[in-house]
């Protein structure tokens, strides 16, 4: 999924919506009018009446801000230890608990049915919407139409905006009603429209998929998507824990079990022993000489909700914390930012795949396959093998960065 949160313009990025209204009055030959015809056919095909179709795109612009907001992702744009440190704060982790008291027998029936624990969906709920305070203020026709048009992400957001066409159709909620994130994420657990029709369920028995304003719905629509999603979620697995690595250690080694990581001398940070039994992969998310963690198959699943490291490690840290975690890291975080700016991490996606890497993703995103395809040019450079992209590297490799 794509950030979902909506953030006041800064001038810097009212600047970037100037140059962004620019860029969207024409896109590849076509102006906004003719984006809607030709996606009327398509819809037409899906079974959108023309009767749903008029009334969604009734006085539609393109949002020039839209565009401006997909440079602004704090995910991206913070030091890593600062986004988790903010996402897991004082402030959630309380209200986090009072949630947990409040709807206490609801979460019972969540767990027992899908197998998933209730911290972590406490703590994507606080995450997403502040446990459900915050309201969506955009548009989302015009947001999914704004973005679709400009291409961006194409053809995921063109798809998602005739879904959304389709849950408007069906009753699901009405046009005047449909605000979104300016991503066009909705209601309190921040559902893509597709989201919504795979994984939106009906848990208080009133016959609707309200993931609006009935809590039960809420929670037990992200319970559904957790268990279904990546492989499904693990129950009784932890997403993952800080770790110390020995000196000297060989860093090209990023998988093995738990038995394994503790033979080879890498310790919990907490001193607790690993699991019984399973599996992790040793991760630096903002380098050496940062903190290093184990994480699980528990954490993939975090980021199919959120395609973010960090974001995956403040839901892991607050539900932790809500549980009696300290929230805290032995190792200190860097203070400076350590994640390269999005071109960049496509223009090394694509140096990779010019490599013979099996490098199939080219949207910025890092999964843990890309950083052992990092590692080994880490290596062959001489550079410390700890699987987190730097300019170091990006020079090293010939790769064009952004001035």
């Amino acid at each position: 999924m794509i950030s979902r949160r909506t953030f006041a313009l800064s001038l810097p990025a009212l600047a970037l919506a100037t140059s962004a209204q620019a860029q969207i009055v024409h896109t590849r030959g076509l102006d906004f009018d003719q984006f809607v015809t030709e996606l009327w056919k398509d819809a037409q095909a899906k079974g959108i009446t023309r009767i749903t179709f008029a009334k969604a795109f009734a006085d539609v612009t393109p949002d020039a801000r839209v565009i401006a907001t997909t440079k602004k992702q704090p995910e991206y744009n913070k030091p890593a230890g600062a986004y988790v440190t903010s996402a897991a704060s004082v402030t959630n982790l309380k209200e986090g608990q009072k949630k947990e008291t409040q709807w206490r027998q609801t979460l019972d029936a969540i767990e027992k049915r899908f197998k998933v624990e209730r911290w972590v969906i406490l703590a994507i709920w606080g995450m997403e919407t502040s446990y459900g305070a915050l309201k969506d203020k955009w548009d989302g026709i015009r947001s999914l139409a704004t973005l679709a048009f400009v291409k961006y992400r194409d053809p995921y957001f063109r798809n998602e905006l005739l879904v959304a066409l389709r849950i408007i159709q069906d009753g699901h909620i009405a046009r005047e009603k449909f605000a979104t994130s300016w991503a066009g994420a909705m209601g309190q657990p921040q559902f893509m429209p597709s989201n919504f029709v795979e994984y939106a369920i009906d848990f208080d028995g009133d016959g609707k998929r309200d993931i609006w304003t009935s809590v039960p719905d809420v929670l037990a629509s992200m319970a559904n998507y957790f268990s279904r999603a990546a492989g499904g979620w693990k129950w009784g697995v932890p997403w993952g824990f800080e770790v110390s690595v020995p000196k000297e250690f060989d860093l090209m080694k990023s998988r093995a079990t738990f038995e394994e990581w503790a033979t080879l001398g890498v310790r919990r940070a907490d001193g607790k022993p690993y699991p019984a039994n399973g599996d992790g992969i040793l991760f630096f998310p903002a380098g050496l000489p940062g903190p290093a963690f184990i994480v699980t198959p528990n954490f993939e699943v975090i980021k199919d909700y959120n395609d973010s490291d960090v974001y995956a490690l403040a839901i892991g840290t607050l539900s932790d914390m809500m549980q009696g975690g300290s929230g805290t890291t032995k190792t200190p975080w860097p203070k400076e930012p350590t994640q390269l700016p999005r071109d960049d991490r496509i223009a090394l996606q694509k140096r990779l795949a010019e490599l013979g890497y099996d490098q199939t993703r080219f949207t910025a995103h890092i999964d843990f396959k890309m950083r052992d395809f990092v590692r080994a040019e880490q290596k062959k450079y001489g550079l410390v093998t700890d699987g987190q992209p730097n300019a170091a590297l990006l020079d090293k490799m010939g790769v064009k960065r952004q001035p």
